[in-house]
């Protein structure tokens, strides 16, 4: 008996530290060391602000129309491409005709696309309990670079990587 007692009173700790680390939130952009940009490519990176009011809800993000990562409140990432044009969005429930982005990229270039939330776009339902909705609509904006560094270094850190599905249109 005193044996599985002392395994309870082990077991508890180790499954609330288990839970916790669950929880805990990624390390900041800023506490990675970043590498330059590969030579004969461009980097685009793409944040978005972490807000108490908006959304949790994670869009794709896609560059001439292939999903290049999902966008977190709180989070930024970065995907290094080769030199072109690209159409960059968000997955939205509505289509407007100003929540995409174009961008042409030189070698060495970088470009930042902050992807904002527009909670609660549409919504409606009836007074029932748990008949209500609501459908998140996402923008994409460009934001000049001393705008966003300060914001990406503050952000979550959910990866980086070469981009292959999403070739510059010509």
């Amino acid at each position: 008996m005193t044996t599985l007692l002392g395994w309870q009173r082990l077991a508890g700790p180790f499954a609330l530290l288990l839970a916790m680390s669950g929880c805990a939130r990624l390390p900041t952009t800023a506490s990675y060391a970043v590498p330059p940009i590969p030579a004969q490519q461009a980097r685009i990176w793409f944040y978005r602000d972490l807000d108490p009011n908006g959304s949790m809800a994670m869009p794709y993000v896609r560059l001439n129309g292939a999903a290049v990562g999902a966008s977190q409140a709180g989070g930024a990432f970065y995907r290094d491409v080769s030199p072109g044009h690209y159409h960059i969005t968000a997955d939205s429930f509505l289509t407007d005709a100003i929540q995409t982005r174009d961008v042409d990229l030189a070698p060495g270039q970088e470009a930042y696309a902050k992807v904002l939330s527009l909670d609660n776009w549409i919504q409606g339902g009836g007074q029932d309990a748990g008949a209500e909705y609501h459908r998140d609509t996402f923008y994409v904006w460009l934001t000049p670079p001393e705008v966003a560094r300060p914001r990406i270094a503050q952000s979550s850190f959910y990866g980086d990587g070469t981009l292959a599905a999403a070739a510059p249109t010509r």
